[in-house]
């Protein structure tokens, strides 16, 4: 996610990767306006930015929301780029908002919840009093890891399931490896690797491809493979794609394992090769949805799979360049105005036309404030790459 600028890019040149450059200032510049006006319109810090209503409302959310934490971690952004000590102030108020759900061994999402907010901010201003937070958050995560199915459950039931794990639980192993370095405890380390493992087997398609959900027995065999967000059971759910892209490229970093490499560079080359795939490189919300073209876009899934395989590059092999580039296409797309908002608009999001749920007919084509974080982490992860001097063109 965040804490290996310094050493990732250490021994990267693209030079031969050249593309029309982002202005990258323009766009946080524009990104910094608009969250001073969001942070206008929401003087509640129990009132959190989601998205917007069918009706052109915000939408907002509590703290025990999965996505509580991507507001304060894209305010910690912009303090990244900006260092505005008033953004600093608002980053650290809207973590804070969220320290609470530490104690919550209800929900999965925590490294979401806490680990965009908190590790952003410890990273950036060494505020030890936002460790132990993350540390209990660690450890309250860890409590729906069961041994004896060997995977961290996401839901507490699913239909008529009682142990569903979705794709998306790979993006909060994050924070496990983060609190096994920092306490020592090689628990958390050992729950990551696991269920790290436990979804590479089951959740993949020989395409690789991913399930949505898997649903355990409680033995650890896999009782159904189903979906709760995607098109159908066997389709391939955009933001599925994108989650685990990620994950699997944040496992190699934290271990250098190669079979998490290649798990990563299986994924993104299903992704970039998938015929339905616009020439935008911005996906439709599910990649086999039945009425193509004539189906929404989601941002959020270029924004999530353009930050990944910007670090994926990174690690070198035969596809690095189309990695990089395919990564740039895709900034480049929501940075345009088919995807970027016009100053005061949008509810004051950055970024419009995600998909949250649209089986659920929640979140369709829509602003969506983790589209905005991964977007801005996105371009910082550009901006890293193109400012090495070997990296100039």
């Amino acid at each position: 996610m965040k804490h290996y600028f310094s050493l990732l890019f250490a021994s990267l040149t693209f030079s031969a990767f050249a593309q029309t450059p982002i202005d990258v200032d323009k766009e946080f510049a524009f990104a910094t306006k608009q969250y001073e006006l969001m942070l206008k319109t929401h003087p509640d810090t129990t009132k959190f930015p989601q998205s917007t209503n069918p009706d052109g409302t915000i939408r907002d959310m509590k703290s025990d929301w999965w996505c509580s934490g991507f507001f304060g971690g894209s305010l910690w952004y912009l303090y990244e780029r900006t260092k505005a000590p008033a953004m600093k102030d608002a980053a650290h108020k809207w973590s804070m908002a969220v320290a609470k759900e530490q104690d919550n061994t209800g929900t999965h999402d925590l490294g979401f919840m806490l680990y965009c907010p908190f590790g952003n901010g410890y990273r950036l201003t060494k505020n030890e009093s936002y460790k132990p937070i993350m540390l209990t958050g660690a450890k309250s995560l860890s409590t729906r890891f069961d041994p004896k199915v060997g995977v961290i459950k996401s839901w507490n039931k699913f239909q008529n399931y009682t142990y569903p794990v979705i794709i998306d639980n790979m993006m909060n192993l994050e924070l496990l490896f983060w609190a096994a370095r920092e306490s020592g405890n090689k628990r958390f380390r050992d729950i990551a690797i696991t269920h790290a493992d436990n979804t590479l087997k089951n959740h993949f398609r020989p395409d690789y491809s991913s399930y949505h959900v898997i649903c355990y027995n409680p033995d650890g065999t896999v009782a159904a493979k189903k979906t709760a967000q995607g098109a159908a059971d066997g389709s391939a759910w955009a933001r599925g794609q994108a989650w685990g892209l990620y994950g699997y490229t944040v496992m190699y970093r934290e271990t250098k394992d190669k079979k998490y490499l290649d798990q990563a560079r299986h994924i993104a080359d299903f992704y970039l090769n998938h015929p339905n795939l616009p020439a935008d490189k911005i996906p439709y919300w599910d990649f086999n949805a039945p009425n193509l073209p004539n189906e929404e876009r989601d941002a959020s899934a270029g924004a999530i799979t353009a930050s990944a395989l910007l670090e994926l590059s990174t690690y070198g092999g035969p596809s690095a360049k189309t990695y990089y580039q395919s990564a740039v296409k895709m900034l480049q797309s929501l940075a345009s105005p088919a995807y970027k908002a016009n100053l005061g608009e949008n509810n004051n999001f950055i970024l419009k036309h995600s998909v949250g749920h649209k089986p659920g007919k929640s979140e369709v084509d829509t602003p969506i404030i983790y589209a905005d974080y991964y977007f801005l982490e996105g371009l910082l992860r550009y901006d890293t790459l193109r400012k090495k001097p070997e990296n100039k063109s």
